[in-house]
């Protein structure tokens, strides 16, 4: 992290979590930075990336983990269970890997629904079938009745990269071209929709889907030209460039008119003072990309249904401050800074 990064330091006497810390934004980055990240130091986890990827026989093992207590448990287009595989797959995915196999593991509330948890089973079934990634393994817990808000998931992934193949976080070079795989902002809004005291009308529906195909056909077109790819889930597409300016010590310029959002979603944060570029995603992903090879890349994203509205939507800059920067639709410039608080919690 930078100096205007680390400015604020936590409380580490007196202080107390909020849900600030969970939402993807700088609190979250100090969370993790000062009692994570000082408590397990190590290179593999020093790197900054969402999963961790270490040499074995017969290429790069890549492996991650993550937990989902998205509320409500249930929302268009998907729940969960399919979204706690989809995510999994997904930062797998994101090291250019394939992805292999699956845990989970659930903690369930006393008196939750036997017709709930066996819905929310079949639909992680489904969605690791249809990805033709299985769940091996796992572990199953039972709390009183108001510990856990029905039921919590965490999901470990394992899969394989190519030796050769090496994506990480601090490798952004000034000059390089940011590729942004569709419409932003459709998790958090399809999610926002089942709120109670949040309820509007939408035909928006989760993003939420496994993207490993997509990266498969990106690395197939030019596997040495790719930097880094990112899913922008909490914090959204704001905070998952400003992590990477901070790792890579660039900054990076976008273009508001060349960032694809749904009128529906505009509308939908509008109305609730959000920010699309700050909502979450569950199947976008972010590719920094050599400039040679950007069109390359692109194309090929968009001849895969995950990526047809795929759009290149800045660069890479040489920037001491890591800011992140973006022409806007008016012809003017405003700093895309990091989340500071909590945009919409339970969001993932």
């Amino acid at each position: 992290m930078s100096d205007r990064t680390r400015r604020r330091k936590l409380d580490l006497k007196n202080g107390r979590v909020d849900l600030s810390h969970g939402a993807g934004g700088r609190a979250m980055a100090h969370l993790i930075g000062e009692i994570f990240h000082a408590a397990f130091d190590n290179d593999l986890l020093r790197a900054g990336n969402d999963q961790a990827a270490f040499l074995v026989d017969g290429g790069r093992m890549v492996m991650t983990t993550d937990g989902y207590v998205v509320s409500p448990l249930f929302f268009p287009g998907g729940d969960i269970g399919s979204l706690a595989v989809h995510g999994t797959i997904n930062d797998v995915a994101m090291a250019g890997a394939q992805p292999l196999y699956l845990s989970a593991g659930f903690i369930i509330e006393e008196g939750f629904a036997f017709a709930d948890l066996k819905r929310i089973a079949d639909s992680m079934a489904a969605a690791s079938r249809a990805a033709g990634v299985p769940i091996v393994t796992g572990d199953t817990k039972v709390v009183e009745r108001g510990k856990a808000d029905g039921v919590f998931i965490t999901t470990t992934g394992v899969g394989i990269a190519p030796r050769d193949l090496v994506l990480s976080s601090e490798l952004a070079r000034p000059g390089d071209k940011v590729l942004l795989s569709g419409f932003i902002g459709d998790h958090g809004v399809a999610v926002m929709s089942q709120r109670q005291n949040l309820a509007f009308e939408t035909s928006i529906v989760s993003d939420s889907a496994a993207l490993h195909g997509l990266v498969a056909a990106m690395v197939a077109a030019a596997p040495q030209s790719l930097r880094v790819m990112r899913d922008p889930t909490r914090g959204g597409l704001a905070a998952t460039l400003n992590e990477l300016a901070q790792q890579s010590s660039v900054g990076f310029r976008l273009d508001e008119d060349s960032v694809p959002v749904r009128p529906e979603v505009a509308a939908a944060c509008e109305l609730l003072g959000l920010d699309p570029l700050y909502v979450a995603n569950e199947g976008k992903l972010v590719a920094i990309v050599a400039p040679d090879a950007a069109e390359t890349v692109l194309a090929a994203m968009r001849a895969h249904p995950l990526g047809r509205d795929a759009a290149l939507i800045g660069e890479v800059t040489d920037d001491d401050h890591h800011f992140v920067q973006m022409r806007t639709s008016f012809g003017g410039g405003r700093i895309v800074d990091w989340l500071a608080g909590e945009q919409l919690p339970r969001i993932c």
